[in-house]
């Protein structure tokens, strides 16, 4: 099938080297500096202000698409070449944004715009952008002087560095090991995956099946295989990355941890905050600490009961199998077992309803129907022979853009998640459009078969683009507030986790699953079965959200910062308290906790569960109103995906909702309270 070209200006991967993406970066950092250096001080007129004002955002623009190349091709093609450029860019890069946070004459020059009286006649989205500008200028430390500004510029350089060698070390740690498999030990793996393990194994240049801790392989072996030990070895690699427990120590981040905690905290009381969390909440929704840590602790205290049970019928089928004491390489495996025992659901059985491109095909369905948008896939240069380019088309306008890289791979970053790589702006030459990568590590396709999704696969593929969806229908055309910028971190998960409901409801079902061979659809037992089991361990899995959720909030709280035991014991304590299972003694499961150490996590991991609130709550009208209404879509896509960071979180909300976010729907939709509407 020959596609047409498309019609944005796509970055050109088949041409991009790494000299020209770095003297680009250099010489928009250069051009910014330049900028900076010649503000002395904040013009006078209002005008020249707005201009100053305009000037910025271009040069985040510019910036912004550099930089968003090279470190994409960080995260899904990294090799020691581009790694060396990434590392060799941070350092100057922070200065140039600590430069930015600190500059007075700017600070002052949004500051004048916002005290003059024509403020309140600029567009809305100007307003927001000024306004957030002014408070991120207050959290960059511009009113520090001599000592402490060096000292902030001096923490934020280093902060930058650290998080880059914790992801680097939990990717190096994760691609450290593999362990080649006999036939013995593949017993209870499908076909399929031992097809995947064989694809590894030649991709060693061995004939023989290798286990390997990308994900697909590492929940191939905890869900299936009937060899307990090869269970817990793997388990133990895949628990001990980037720690003193590893097998091999270089890449442990107990270090980096430390010293990332310590630069937190002394950067916060820098800017007169107790300590990190506090300083961290300032630009979310929740209002303080104690709002999150009780929102958590209410939770939990939901979640606890079911949860107990789930543990208990856990511990009573693997004591058939003649064991005694469940162990936490045993967990998987038999919640495994016990999900096709209750409701005669296997994994295995649905994997062959999900076929990559039709689910990808039924996405786009769901989408046209809830936003009346088409989804195309043009040509474009790519980094990988994985990945795809698609644009969107709104009533036949392109309105954005966006990649599809969903498989894993060695030399790519675990998880999953949606980067924008353009924001939608006003340039000079007339309207930018945005356009995003969304990135998975999904089960790749194995010979020449289409790959074949688990049903926890199509929901994060659905989350992600929720993100995507976020980034591409806004209709703000100021940079700082359009698409997820601006828009408060733990509201920015609402419609990621909004668009996974849709992966529960039986007529979306219909669009995204078609058996791969007979393409008959869903069976209705299969279909039965899938729905039945959807609050399958909601309270364990809760639970576990909340463990992480709260050490998150802990470590960052605490002052002094703590040393890599005390970490490692305010887990403990957080564990003893809320987890249903035992964790075994060496898991480091904070060494690899790329979100809030790499990522922008940090003291808000708690907003996975905050933003479920709220996509629960928003997707309860849907219910009431039908789950593909045109005119619930539209509105929702107004008031939530269209505003980007105009309008405040809650504002957004309450404009589709027409009242305060309420938990009632989030409580039914873990099956913990009546859901007669999940019929």
């Amino acid at each position: 099938m020959t596609l047409e070209k498309a019609t944005l200006p796509v970055p050109q991967f088949d041409q991009i080297t790494l000299d020209q993406l770095k003297q680009n970066i250099e010489k928009a950092i250069q051009t910014g500096q330049n900028f900076l250096n010649e503000l002395i001080q904040a013009p006078e007129s209002i005008q020249q202000q707005l201009a100053v004002i305009e000037n910025v955002d271009s040069l985040e623009n510019n910036m912004g698409e550099s930089w968003g190349v090279l470190s994409h091709l960080n995260a899904v093609m990294n090799n020691a070449e581009t790694r060396e450029v990434y590392q060799s860019l941070l350092p100057s890069l922070s200065e140039y944004y600590t430069q930015i946070g600190q500059h007075v004459p700017l600070f002052q020059t949004y500051q004048y715009v916002y005290d003059n009286v024509i403020f309140t006649d600029l567009p809305a989205a100007q307003q927001s952008a000024i306004k957030l500008a002014l408070r991120d200028f207050k959290l960059s430390g511009v009113a520090l002087e001599g000592e402490a500004k060096k000292r902030y510029a001096e923490i934020s350089a280093r902060l930058s560095q650290l998080s880059s060698d914790f992801s680097n070390h939990v990717l190096d740690s994760t691609q450290a090991y593999s362990k080649p498999l006999t036939q013995d030990q593949l017993k209870g793996l499908p076909q399929g995956s031992v097809e995947l393990l064989k694809q590894y194994g030649q991709q060693r240049e061995l004939d023989q099946p290798v286990a390997t801790l990308d994900i697909p392989s590492y929940l191939a072996i905890m869900t299936y295989a009937e060899d307990r030990a090869l269970r817990e070895e793997v388990y133990h690699a895949y628990v001990t990355r980037a720690s003193d427990q590893a097998i091999d120590t270089q890449f442990d981040n107990a270090p980096v941890m430390v010293e990332i905690l310590s630069l937190r905290q002394e950067m916060a009381k820098l800017l007169g905050f107790d300590n990190y969390a506090e300083y961290s909440l300032a630009s979310k929704m929740a209002p303080d600490v104690a709002t999150v840590d009780k929102f958590l602790v209410d939770l939990a205290e939901h979640a606890r009961t079911p949860a107990l049970k789930e543990i208990e019928e856990l511990k009573a089928i693997a004591k058939q199998d003649g064991i005694d004491e469940l162990k936490p390489w045993d967990s998987t495996y038999y919640s495994e077992k016990l999900k096709v025992q209750q409701f005669n659901l296997s994994q295995e059985d649905l994997k062959p309803y999900f076929p990559a491109p039709k689910v990808i095909q039924g996405l786009f369905n769901v989408v046209n129907r809830l936003y009346g948008i088409n989804v195309i896939e043009r040509e474009a240069p790519l980094w990988h022979g994985d990945a795809h380019y698609y644009e969107l088309e709104d009533q036949g306008n392109v309105i954005g853009g966006f990649y599809f890289d969903l498989y894993a791979r060695s030399g790519k970053r675990g998880g999953a998640w949606m980067s924008g790589f353009r924001s939608r702006m006003q340039t000079d030459s007339g309207l930018q459009k945005p356009i995003c990568y969304m990135v998975g590590n999904f089960t790749p396709p194995v010979g020449d078969q289409a790959a074949l999704l688990t049903h926890d696969e199509v929901i994060t593929l659905f989350h992600e683009f929720g993100h995507g969806l976020h980034h591409m229908l806004t209709e703000v055309d100021n940079i700082a507030v359009a698409g997820t910028h601006g828009v408060a971190w733990d509201a920015v998960e609402l419609p990621s986790q909004f668009m996974e409901f849709w992966t529960w409801d039986t007529e979306s079902l219909a669009l995204i699953s078609q058996h791969i061979e007979t393409e008959a659809s869903l069976p209705n037992d299969l279909l039965k079965a899938l729905l039945d089991a959807r609050f399958f361990q909601s309270g364990m899995q809760t639970l576990r959200q909340i463990e992480f959720s709260l050490f998150d909030l802990n470590i960052h709280k605490q002052t002094p910062a703590l040393n890599a035991n005390q970490i490692q014991v305010t887990l403990d304590d957080i564990r003893q308290k809320y987890a249903v299972l035992a964790t075994a003694p060496y898991n480091r499961f904070q060494n690899g906790f790329s979100h809030i150490f790499a990522g922008g996590y940090a003291a808000g991991y708690y907003s996975y569960k905050w933003a479920e609130v709220l996509a629960s709550d928003a997707f309860d009208r849907f219910e009431n109103e039908g789950v593909f209404n045109t005119q619930t879509g539209q509105e929702f896509r107004k008031a939530i995906l269209a505003v980007g960071g105009k309008d405040t979180a809650l504002d957004a909300f309450i404009n589709f909702r027409g009242r305060e976010p309420k938990i009632d729907a989030l409580l039914r939709h873990q099956g913990w309270t009546n859901s007669s509407k999940n019929a």
